[in-house]
């Protein structure tokens, strides 16, 4: 994975906040400047790791740049699949620019609720925007499948189910089922985890996940995953350490801990 700093849409719960930042603009946001070329290194980089994919996270706001990455990795012998994974809070002519490139979207449908989105997601813009990017997800997506290889391509859009929200999120499965459903693979994940000082929330009860299945069962959604209710494990990063995710889960590129370590002297 490649994270990007700076994410533009400041979720107040977001799990990667020391990245991303937050809407008060008050969280120091951890990251290294690179240039294209320092990019497209890491790319290449990755895949010399045996990486799968170039799994780029929160880009949005990179696009320009990330493309003419890509473009010149491709140049020096980037053969892996590229991911797109965002929130989704983007403009349809950015994903216009980054589309060529993309050979899975790893993409959220956080709401469609604007009260939701207001407390969630730090604006109801998020709920007011991402039909329309649904709706070019959906255009540009003719299906999604796995290769011989085990590879996902096409689309993937994620669903977390917020504390509390049940009925928010039977709303965005039933947009999905009505627009998504027959182009791309669905994710939902039920294990919503505020940043320890964020506060406390209700964890989903049993009769709420079965409510969702049984949802899913109605609408006649099939593909896609489902998270197991009792999956509890935090994957939390933590970005002020070299490696930010548990052990085993990752392993830092030594090219971006260069880097890293040259910009904190």
């Amino acid at each position: 994975m490649i994270f990007f700093s700076g994410c533009p849409l400041h979720c107040q719960y977001c799990q990667n906040r020391q990245i991303s930042g937050d809407a008060q603009g008050q969280e120091m946001v951890e990251g290294v400047e690179v240039t294209v070329t320092e990019l497209a290194t890491m790319m290449v980089g990755l895949q010399h790791m045996g990486a799968h994919t170039i799994n780029l996270v929160t880009g949005t706001h990179f696009i320009p740049s990330i493309v003419a990455a890509i473009t010149m990795a491709r140049c020096d012998g980037l053969s892996l699949d590229i991911v797109w994974n965002s929130s989704g809070f983007e403009r349809v002519e950015a994903l216009h620019l980054i589309d060529p490139f993309i050979d899975l979207y790893l993409i959220d449908l956080k709401t469609l609720d604007r009260s939701v989105s207001k407390r969630f997601c730090a604006t109801e813009q998020y709920a007011q925007n991402i039909e329309a990017v649904m709706k070019f997800i959906n255009e540009r997506t003719a299906a999604t499948a796995l290769d011989g290889e085990g590879h996902l391509r096409g689309a993937l859009v994620r669903h977390l189910l917020f504390s509390g929200e049940v009925e928010a999120t039977i709303e965005v499965l039933t947009f999905y089922a009505r627009h998504l459903k027959s182009s791309t693979w669905l994710s939902l994940m039920v294990q919503f985890e505020p940043p320890v000082d964020r506060g406390e929330f209700a964890p989903v009860s049993e009769g709420e996940y079965q409510l969702l299945l049984d949802t899913l069962d109605e609408l006649g959604i099939e593909e896609g995953f489902v998270q197991e209710l009792e999956e509890s494990e935090s994957w939390i990063p933590d970005f002020k350490r070299e490696n930010p995710f548990p052990a085993g889960f990752a392993e830092p590129l030594e090219f971006f801990l260069s880097l890293r370590r040259s910009s904190s002297r």
